[in-house]
């Protein structure tokens, strides 16, 4: 199993959870969350005044998928997620060593 975390732009969200429900993912969690990477910010002008807006909003979103799975997700998100512009985003895969459903004690691939 693999824990895919996945920072995108917030407006491509809907399309993502679309594109991981065409594959047969449904649950992920989503939070919102700021940052920066090769963007470093911009500048904004309220009220006449100008200033560094140093985090730029961003979405984080949390899957684990069975290891065979992992190639559709990211391609899968990759497909929705991208614009071709500096920002996009950032996939990070790590390995999943147990998952355990609370309610029923389900455990690793039947709790996913």
């Amino acid at each position: 199993m693999k824990k895919i975390e996945a920072i995108i732009k917030p407006f491509k969200l809907d399309e993502v959870r679309e594109a991981l429900s065409e594959i047969g993912i449904s649950g992920l969690t989503v939070t919102e969350v700021k940052g920066f990477g090769r963007q470093k910010g911009h500048t904004e002008l309220y009220r006449g005044a100008e200033y560094v807006v140093d985090f730029l909003p961003k979405i984080k979103i949390e899957i684990v998928v069975a290891s065979e799975r992992v190639d559709a997700a990211i391609e899968g998100i990759i497909k929705a997620a991208r614009t071709g512009k500096i920002g996009d985003g950032k996939i990070f895969v790590t390995p999943v060593e147990q998952v355990v459903r609370i309610r029923t004690g389900e455990t690793d691939e039947a709790a996913i």
